[in-house]
């Protein structure tokens, strides 16, 4: 894609002064369309409340963890042997839990983001389409492979505007 990219932009500029100022180009920033999309606001929203429960359980694994890591640095010399071992056994069983849960966490949400990604990415790709059609683009640009662009030459806002019309 990058190559096709540079081939486009080295043919466009051996062009002549004339050929140039008839070629429309635009600038995309896919991933922005993506995330600033109604669909992905929403998501966004209903994960956090889908996933607040183990977040939750997370948070509180890590508080505990830390009291118990606090007693054991500051008690610890006080403390019975077996005591302090009891509460060194807590303490890794609790980083133990919270490692599992967080791993589960996190592949609970990958799979989650990628089912969503599933059902928005065809709308985005009919969103791009659509604008690219009704501007009569010559050449598209990744945002990424430019360092600065007029305002007037991204059409991010008006793919997001498109894909959100849609239902």
């Amino acid at each position: 894609m990058r190559n096709v990219l540079k081939v486009a932009l080295l043919s466009t500029l051996v062009m002549s002064g004339s050929a140039w100022a008839d070629i429309k180009i635009a600038v995309l920033d896919y991933q922005r369309a993506l995330l600033d999309s109604d669909a992905a606001k929403k998501y966004a929203v209903d994960a956090e409340k889908k996933f607040a429960p183990q977040l939750n359980k997370l948070k509180a694994l890590e508080t505990d963890a830390k009291r118990l890591q606090d007693r054991l640095m500051k008690d610890g010399e006080k403390m019975k042997q077996a005591e302090y071992e009891r509460l060194e056994l807590e303490l890794k069983q609790k980083a133990r839990d919270f490692q599992l849960l967080s791993q589960e966490l996190n592949e609970a949400k990958a799979t989650s983001d990628n089912d969503v990604l599933q059902t928005i990415k065809p709308k985005l790709d009919k969103a791009v389409e659509e604008v690219l059609k009704s501007g009569n683009y010559d050449l598209v640009i990744d945002r990424d492979a430019v360092i600065d662009v007029k305002p007037q030459l991204d059409i991010t806002l008006r793919v997001i505007e498109r894909m959100n019309q849609m239902r």
